[in-house]
């Protein structure tokens, strides 16, 4: 009887993990009119086309340049209606306290889709005490997902997740002109300081920074969830991306170079609404 129990009980979780595996994902709808994109120097595409300036038009999210092929591009060819309405209205040097401001700047602009990617200057500081709390971090991302909520109800939302900045010391603390761009511009410095050490204290301060993205990723995750149907995360997939150094920018060898925007956008489309 026990054995016949097992089976039967066996049966049933098999059945129910095919009929989860068979149940669709919730449809994305049809194909936005209108976009917005929040965020920093990354999504401004800063450093992308010019010395030390932004290059929107090479904007991973709402850019117009064909090598990028960003969302706004990708949209428009499935969508020619949302022509012309693709709003960057991301900032250089933005953190998450930003994010408030720049998501009434969105709802002001009545759009149906908003790209959301902070975080990176909330750990790229000075030093490792200057980072963003996590808590902090949590509340400024629920205002601003609160506000286009509130003011956007049917918006669809991506939010992106940070990229691994550990990996950038990593890929580029063996070249000479990413170290000294790192120490002449005081670049991510509670990550990217002292580069070539190896002593323990290096080493554990990088892993903490390193922690402190997972930890802001988990909260922008469980944000989006409770925001609703109408908010997709991208299960980590920008942030789990092994870039290399050539997709960086050979100024400040920090910021996404042409390729590295046309990389994020390909990574974060493809992991979001599927259009």
């Amino acid at each position: 009887m026990t054995l016949v129990r097992r089976a039967l009980a066996t049966l049933a979780s098999a059945t129910a993990l095919v009929l989860l595996a068979a149940t669709p994902a919730a449809a994305a709808g049809p194909p936005p009119n209108s976009m917005a994109s929040l965020g920093d120097s990354i999504t401004r595409g800063f450093n992308a086309c010019g010395w030390y300036v932004d290059c929107t038009a090479r904007s991973f999210s709402t850019g117009t340049d064909a090598g990028v092929n960003s969302h706004y591009l990708r949209i428009r060819a499935v969508n020619p209606g949302i022509h012309g309405r693709n709003h960057n209205d991301a900032k250089t040097g933005a953190t998450s306290a930003d994010m408030y401001g720049q998501a009434g700047t969105a709802v002001s602009q009545g759009v149906e889709y908003v790209t959301m990617l902070i975080g990176a200057n909330d750990a790229c500081t000075s030093s490792e005490p200057t980072m963003t709390p996590v808590a902090t971090f949590r509340a400024n991302i629920d205002s601003a997902l609160t506000r286009i909520k509130a003011g956007l109800p049917n918006a669809r939302v991506a939010v992106l997740s940070i990229p691994d900045i550990h990996r950038l010391w990593y890929v580029g603390k063996d070249s000479s002109s990413a170290r000294s761009a790192w120490s002449a511009f005081g670049i991510c410095q509670s990550m990217l300081a002292n580069p070539t050490s190896t002593s323990q204290a290096d080493v554990d301060r990088r892993a903490r920074v390193r922690q402190r993205v997972i930890d802001y990723n988990t909260q922008l995750a469980q944000a989006c969830a409770a925001y609703g149907a109408n908010c997709d995360f991208d299960d980590n997939a920008v942030f789990s991306y092994p870039f290399v150094l050539s997709q960086v920018s050979g100024w400040d060898y920090f910021h996404p170079n042409t390729s590295g925007q046309a990389v994020l956008a390909s990574v974060s489309y493809a992991n979001g609404f599927g259009w």
